[in-house]
C-alpha cells in the first residue's frame, strides 16, 4: 500500500461522500464479486469505523439512494469527495411518474441498441443485470427504486396481469421469491436483461406467452406477477 493511500485512509472518516466516477461496489471485503455499482454523482455513506479501516483493504459502504450495502476497495477511495450537501430523495406523485414512463421505456430501448452483455451487479451502462436495468431506467428520470428484483417487487403496487400497462414491472422467479424483473412495453411484450444461461446474454425483448420462443417460454413458466411504480424510494438514512 502506498504512503499516499495510507495517509488518505488515516484521514478518512465515516460519513457521506459523493462519487466522482462510476464505482464498483462488492459483496464482501475481498472485493472479488460485484454486488452493485454507483454512478458518478451518487452519494454513499462509509459505515466502517476507523479501526476496521486500518485492518482491511476495503471499506463498508451504504448507497444513499437505495440503502444498498457493500464494500468499496481502498484503491477507489480517491474517487470520493466529501458530500457538501447531504443526499435527499425527491418525491414523485403517481401522476408525475405516469407522465415520465415513456422516457423510462425509451431509456431501455436506447440501452438495448448499444453493445452490451448481462453483468451480475451491473447498474451502470452498457452492461446491466435485470434489476440494475430497471433501476437505471427509472433513475434516468429521477425516480429511485430499490436495488434487487425481490425488493422492487415488494416496493411496487401489486397489480393483476390483466391490467398491465406500459411501464409496469413484471416479476419472475420461484413461488418463494422474485429473482428476475422486466419492464412491460405493451401488447404482451417486455424488455429485460438476461444471462446467457437463459438463452441470451444482454438486453432483449420477450413476450409473456407460452407461444413465444424458447427464452420467452422459459421465463413465462417462472412468471410471478406484476407491479406498478407509484412512488420513488426514499432512503432510510441508516448509518453505521
Amino acid at each position: 500500500m502506498s504512503l499516499n493511500l495510507k495517509s488518505q485512509i488515516a484521514n478518512l472518516e465515516s460519513g457521506e461522500y459523493e462519487c466522482l466516477a462510476n464505482l464498483n461496489i462488492y459483496d464482501s471485503p475481498e472485493c472479488t464479486r460485484l454486488a452493485t455499482q454507483a454512478q458518478a454523482g451518487r452519494h454513499l455513506r462509509i459505515t466502517s469505523n476507523n479501526v476496521e479501516m486500518r485492518h482491511s483493504t476495503s471499506v463498508q459502504v451504504c448507497l444513499c439512494e437505495d440503502d444498498y450495502p457493500g464494500w468499496l476497495s481502498f484503491v477507489d477511495l480517491v474517487l470520493l469527495q466529501t458530500a457538501t450537501v447531504p443526499y435527499q430523495a425527491k418525491s414523485f406523485s403517481e401522476s408525475q411518474i405516469k407522465k415520465l414512463l415513456p422516457e423510462v421505456i425509451a431509456f431501455t430501448h436506447k440501452a438495448m441498441q448499444q453493445a452490451n452483455y448481462y453483468l451480475w451487479g451491473g447498474t451502470v451502462g452498457p452492461n446491466y443485470d435485470c434489476s440494475g436495468l430497471m433501476q437505471a431506467a427509472f433513475r434516468s428520470v429521477g425516480i429511485c427504486l430499490p436495488r434487487d428484483a425481490y425488493q422492487q417487487e415488494d416496493f411496487t403496487q401489486s397489480i393483476d396481469l390483466a391490467l398491465l400497462t406500459p411501464g409496469d414491472l413484471v416479476f419472475f422467479g420461484t413461488p418463494q421469491k422474485a429473482t428476475h424483473v422486466g419492464l412491460y412495453l405493451g401488447d404482451g411484450y417486455y424488455i429485460h436483461s438476461s444471462g446467457k444461461d437463459k438463452g441470451r446474454n444482454g438486453i432483449g425483448i420477450d413476450i409473456l406467452s407460452e407461444q413465444g420462443d424458447e427464452v420467452s417460454q422459459s421465463y413465462y413458466q417462472q412468471l410471478r406477477g406484476a407491479g406498478r411504480v407509484v412512488k420513488s424510494y426514499e432512503s432510510k438514512g441508516v448509518r453505521g
